[in-house]
């Protein structure tokens, strides 16, 4: 990707990897209040079990450990009550992340209307979603508007998100804690997205084609519903911008993590640092799920 009010479609694949990117749930996501708090430097996690704080602090930390990379991160699992931050309110330019922002945002602006979305619009959404499209963006961006856009960040409470200027979509600037607060909204019943508006975009976010299907969803048990976006971006500047926003539900996943860094050397640099951070936390998160499973498994 370049800077973005760009009129070409996103090409980049992974495997190699050279690949393509208020409301009753804030509480959630605005990293609440629990009994344990464990940190270690720069990674704060917190949980009513102080052991998985612990843990998820200690292992983060260690999948950053001597890396490039500039790394902003939020997570929350809801099964467990269970936060950790990272630069969480630090900015970034979106790249193509932002993308599951306009969607949400076209989503809640035709709801306004009482109207459905026309097959233009679909079509778009897809494309934009599902592989990157810029151009796809490129039209919704400019039909949406700065007014249309600020109103849904207004309403969704993602007051430190900024629209690009001049167009730039790309250059959105966005943190951590926000991208968490979009999948809040995305992943429960809330004011600002109707049910089925909700369900339309994790759709979407499910279906991103394989070659995008990299960053937060690293490591993620077979058994989770996975929901994702990502974005990425060089500039002369801060090197490679490699982001990853994904939410994790279905079968006792409830979780979403968004996963942000610049100052990458290479675009492969940020996608390895992000899923670096990913398995840790899907390991974390997961164990006593695994080990349940594997208790009941043995009992038959």
């Amino acid at each position: 990707m370049t800077a973005f009010r760009v009129s070409r479609t996103s090409r980049r694949s992974r495997p190699a990897p050279t690949a393509a990117l208020a409301v009753t749930v804030l509480a959630a996501v605005a990293l609440c209040s629990v009994p344990a708090t464990a940190t270690t430097p720069g990674v704060s996690c917190a949980s009513g079990r102080p052991a998985l704080a612990a843990t998820l602090s200690k292992d983060i930390t260690a999948a950053l450990r001597g890396r490039g990379s500039t790394t902003a991160l939020a997570l929350h699992d809801r099964t467990t009550g269970t936060t950790c931050a990272l630069r969480s309110t630090s900015a970034y330019d979106s790249a193509s992340v932002v993308k599951a922002t306009v969607l949400a945002a076209l989503l809640r602006d035709s709801a306004t209307h009482h109207r459905h979305l026309t097959r233009r619009e679909s079509d778009l959404s897809t494309a934009m979603i599902t592989k990157s499209d810029n151009n796809a963006t490129t039209s919704l961006w400019k039909q949406l508007g700065a007014t249309r856009i600020r109103a849904f960040l207004k309403a969704a409470g993602m007051t430190h998100t900024t629209p690009g200027s001049g167009g730039y979509w790309g250059l959105t600037q966005i943190t951590a804690q926000d991208e968490q607060r979009l999948l809040a909204l995305l992943t429960t019943a809330n004011p600002v997205l109707s049910d089925k508006a909700r369900a339309y975009e994790l759709g979407l976010m499910g279906r991103v084609v394989a070659s995008q299907r990299w960053g937060t969803p690293a490591g993620v048990p077979a058994s989770a519903t996975v929901q994702l976006k990502n974005g990425w971006l060089r500039r002369a500047t801060h090197g490679w911008r490699v982001h990853s926003i994904g939410a994790f539900t279905g079968r006792g996943h409830d979780y979403a993590l968004s996963v942000l860094t610049q100052d990458n050397r290479t675009m492969n640099d940020g996608v390895d640092t992000i899923q670096a951070v990913a398995r840790a936390v899907h390991k974390d998160l997961n164990a006593r799920y695994a080990s349940h499973l594997d208790a009941a498994a043995l009992n038959r």
